[in-house]
């Protein structure tokens, strides 16, 4: 018994080590006590014996207590037996693991060693993806050589997981930085075009907004009267980092230049979004004018279409008056386009608002379908 629990027990040592949310200790502790209360009652008993040995004084229920020891001693065991053969392979692939752990650090130790060696002989080691590397492989591989893998194993596996992590990306950022210098430079070809595209576009801008100050009412265009000032400091901010970028590739840094790029290109499309914010909000206010009742109709159609949805379903006496409501509502956002100039965005905004209140319960009917 006490040969199968120390077996048992190195499995649950190592399996608590290497993968502790499995919990197995939890599952061996009732287990292990049987064998401690077995061997107990064992040492006990026996020392009992060695005194009435010595004494020639008789040993009460001898016999009988010796057979209930055996018992205990034997369903002890039977215990260890039948928790090891459950998870024999659990166990033995923790002790697998536990014993490869050195292993793995001294292997991820090396590669890390080869790729900090081609760093420092590397000449892109100025780079700041390089640089940024080489500091995060040593932090990794400082973090690694203060856990004791005999005694942390799932610390230290973490650890050499990071250092690998840590190595792979110096390894592509080293293998990256031959391509950095030409693709800077189409990076700044392209945002240059990108950038005149932009200013040519802003260009629209101010007509547009003047256009919809004169055809519509000033509603129609008040979330958009800083557009035009946003979109040239936009603009502006792109052109900056722009020059910074062409600075950044003179002095042999495409890094900083490619970084710089990407900043520009946020900033243009912010600008552009400002700008077909303007020139879009003009077209579509037109064709609206043009066919006030088109979006109106659309909305209609999608309401019958729900109406007949709850109806084919059996849900008209929980949506139906809902739906209903729906159609009131549409006759007075149609009947409140009056007047010389009437605010067809205030229009347009509430049959938006229709048509989403009407998609929300066509979903809930349908999903009130699914559950039943």
């Amino acid at each position: 018994m006490d040969r199968r629990q120390s077996a048992a027990e190195a499995g649950v040592t190592a399996s608590e080590q290497v993968f502790p949310d499995r919990r197995v200790g939890a599952v061996w502790e009732p287990v292990r006590a049987r064998c401690y209360a077995a061997a107990g009652a064992y040492l006990a008993f026996t020392e009992e014996l060695d005194t009435a040995e010595a004494t020639a004084a008789p040993v009460p229920d001898g016999p009988a207590r010796a057979d209930a020891l055996v018992r205990q001693l034997n369903e002890a065991a039977r215990g260890v037996d039948e928790f090891y053969h459950a998870r024999r392979e659990g166990l033995a692939e923790a002790g697998r693991v536990r014993a490869a752990v050195p292993q793995l650090l001294t292997h991820v130790r090396a590669e890390a060693e080869q790729a900090l060696a081609a760093a420092a002989s590397s000449e892109f080691g100025y780079y700041p993806s390089v640089r940024r590397g080489v500091s995060n492989l040593d932090e990794a591989l400082l973090t690694a050589s203060a856990v004791d893998p005999g005694s942390a194993v799932a610390g230290a596996r973490e650890a050499a997981a990071a250092v690998q992590e840590a190595t792979a990306e110096l390894s592509n950022a080293l293998s990256l930085a031959p391509s950095r210098t030409t693709a800077a430079a189409n990076a700044i070809a392209s945002v240059t075009t990108r950038l005149a595209a932009v200013r040519n576009r802003a260009g629209a801008l101010g007509p547009a907004y003047s256009a919809l100050l004169r055809e519509f009412s000033a509603a129609s265009s008040a979330d958009l009267t800083n557009n035009e000032r946003e979109s040239r400091r936009g603009i502006e901010a792109a052109d900056e980092a722009l020059v910074g970028a062409r600075v950044a590739a003179a002095d042999r840094d495409p890094e900083t230049a490619l970084e710089l790029t990407a900043t520009a290109r946020e900033y243009l499309a912010q600008a552009e979004q400002l700008v077909d914010a303007v020139t879009r909000r003009l077209e579509m206010l037109r064709e609206v004018r043009t066919d006030p009742d088109a979006q109106a109709r659309t909305v209609r159609f999608r309401l019958r279409d729900a109406q007949m949805l709850a109806v084919d379903r059996g849900l008209v006496a929980e949506w139906g008056s809902v739906l209903d409501a729906q159609a009131e509502r549409l006759d007075r956002i149609t009947a409140g386009l009056t007047g010389r100039h009437p605010d067809y965005w205030a229009y347009v905004t509430e049959l938006g608002t229709v048509a989403e209140f009407i998609a929300g319960v066509v979903d809930r009917i349908r999903k009130n379908v699914a559950e039943k």
